[in-house]
């Protein structure tokens, strides 16, 4: 037991109010992961109201994430030497005071620029909420379930956030969706001084801000180029050729110190790498398949974004209880064994999605309960593994390198799988004849442009745009659903035969 938790039972003695400090770090964990994905139904109204241009609306998507996994390590490096409950609450205060500006945005500019101060702020929040749950919660079982509930509800925001976003935006303005972090942070900032421990690495070295530079010069350009791959190529190759000299030097830097800024022999053992794979393959596959299924449902389906909203419910529920659910079966089965699962589930539902596309609604209800509870089941037993690799005084970094994994995921999930599906979309749309070469190029770029030019077509003729454009799309989601399959199929087999024990291999 640590010092800084020897303090923290005086402070906390009866298990109700360790509980309750969870709770408290999981509204921290819920906005951040919200944030991510609340902005999706909100991009036509902000369009409307900022007159932003589509390269805009994508920057207003795009900048939280990179900003957030370019910052996470050096954040929780820097939790690690101030302390962590001092980092969540500037985090916080900043993060508020923030989103309040963001939402009275006046310009496309404006907004971009104060969501880039969002996920400065959420990085800030993020990596001390699982160092901080490592010196809560001593008891190993008492931890995983800790564990369980911060995976799930981290899962659970990046489904909730177009849940949230279509409820808001049914009855508020756009700016609801970001104002809504005010009220929910308030409760944070009252019971923080109270519930939480201070906690530190005693031995945090001198401060190497080389290190941290180099980090960043890795981490951004690499989430920049894999984000822009798709659309410009050559920025893209440029960006994370930048970022993989950046990284080399900063891992010669690490290995030659006496106190590592980042520890990164720990990514040369299974037992932290491979999880940290799983990490990143979850938020991929979540994040992919909302990408699918909030233009299938809103532009396919023509459902409102409350409608929509509605239909994801039962999939974000899946992603909390199979969090917790898998707890109590991994100690039967085996961790791995339960990660796996969690992995197979994915690559079932893009399956099923796969062979099934444009069947009915069955199609993506089934695939996102099985993303969800795929979701929930790899991300918790993951972080376990995570946590359980370092020293308690190291827990800060090894978390933002957990978090930074989810952000990738986040990333490549939109990035890879939305790029390809986009790409794969434009391939295929035949315009039907009669379409000028224009409305033809337009229709062509994306599924909601060839909505935008039904919008000023006789009824027959719109009703042949909008067929052709659903098979188009089908046809991309085919190809698209096959491919994250397959690799969510070879990373459960990876993690398999690389974590398997004695026991669970006979």
């Amino acid at each position: 037991m640590s010092p800084q938790y020897g303090k923290y039972e005086q402070l906390i003695p009866s298990a109700r109010r360790r509980w309750a400090a969870l709770a408290l770090l999981m509204i921290v964990v819920l906005l951040v992961s919200v944030d991510n994905s609340v902005m999706v139904l909100a991009l036509p109204e902000i369009a409307v109201e900022l007159h932003a241009n589509a390269t805009e609306q994508l920057w207003v998507l795009d900048i939280y994430p990179l900003i957030l996994a370019g910052l996470l390590v050096p954040m929780g490096n820097l939790g690690d030497r101030i302390g962590r409950r001092r980092i969540m609450m500037i985090g916080a205060v900043g993060f508020a005071v923030v989103s309040g500006i963001a939402a009275f945005s006046v310009s496309p500019t404006m907004l971009i620029v104060f969501r880039a101060l969002q996920a400065v702020f959420g990085a800030a929040l993020m990596p001390a909420t699982l160092s901080l749950i490592r010196n809560i919660f001593p008891d190993p079982r008492e931890r995983t379930t800790a564990v369980a509930i911060w995976a799930a509800t981290f899962s659970a925001g990046a489904a909730l956030g177009p849940i949230i976003g279509g409820v808001l935006l049914h009855f508020f303005w756009w700016g609801s969706v970001l104002l809504m972090a005010v009220p929910i942070l308030i409760p944070f900032l009252i019971g923080a001084p109270f519930l939480l421990p201070e906690s530190k690495d005693p031995n945090p070295g001198p401060l190497d801000v080389l290190s941290i530079l180099l980090a960043m010069a890795t981490l951004l350009p690499l989430t920049y180029g894999i984000k822009t791959l798709p659309q410009e190529p050559w920025v893209g190759v440029g960006a994370i050729t930048f970022a993989l000299v950046a990284g080399f030097v900063f891992v010669r830097r690490q290995l030659g110190a006496d106190i590592p800024f980042l520890d990164v022999r720990l990514l040369s053992r299974k037992a932290f790498a491979l999880p940290l794979t799983i990490n990143l393959l979850a938020m991929f596959s979540l994040v992919g398949f909302l990408y699918y299924l909030s233009q299938h449902l809103q532009l396919i389906e023509g459902r409102s974004p409350a409608e929509a909203a509605l239909f994801m419910l039962p999939g974000m529920a899946m992603t909390v209880v199979a969090g917790l659910a898998v707890v109590p079966v991994a100690r039967r089965t085996g961790p791995v064994a339960a990660m796996v699962a969690g992995v197979l589930c994915s690559a079932l539902a893009y399956g099923i999605l796969a062979v099934f596309v444009g069947s009915g609604d069955w199609v993506p209800m089934v695939a996102f309960l099985l993303i969800g509870a795929g979701a929930g089941m790899a991300e918790t037993i993951s972080n376990d593994f995570v946590l359980s690799a370092v020293p308690s005084e190291k827990a800060g970094a090894a978390s933002a390198m957990s978090e930074t994994a989810y952000e990738f995921g986040t990333v490549m999930g939109a990035a890879v799988l939305g790029g390809l599906l986009n790409a794969l979309y434009t391939a295929k749309l035949v315009p039907p004849a009669g379409l000028s070469e224009a409305q033809g190029a337009q229709a062509a770029s994306s599924l909601a442009s060839a909505h935008d030019v039904a919008a000023g077509l006789p009824h027959e003729r719109a009703a042949e745009v909008l067929q052709a454009a659903s098979h188009a799309f089908d046809a991309g989601v085919t190809v698209t659903a096959t491919v994250a399959g397959v690799l969510a199929l070879a990373v459960a087999i990876a993690v398999y035969f690389g974590l398997r024990t004695p026991r669970e291999a006979n």
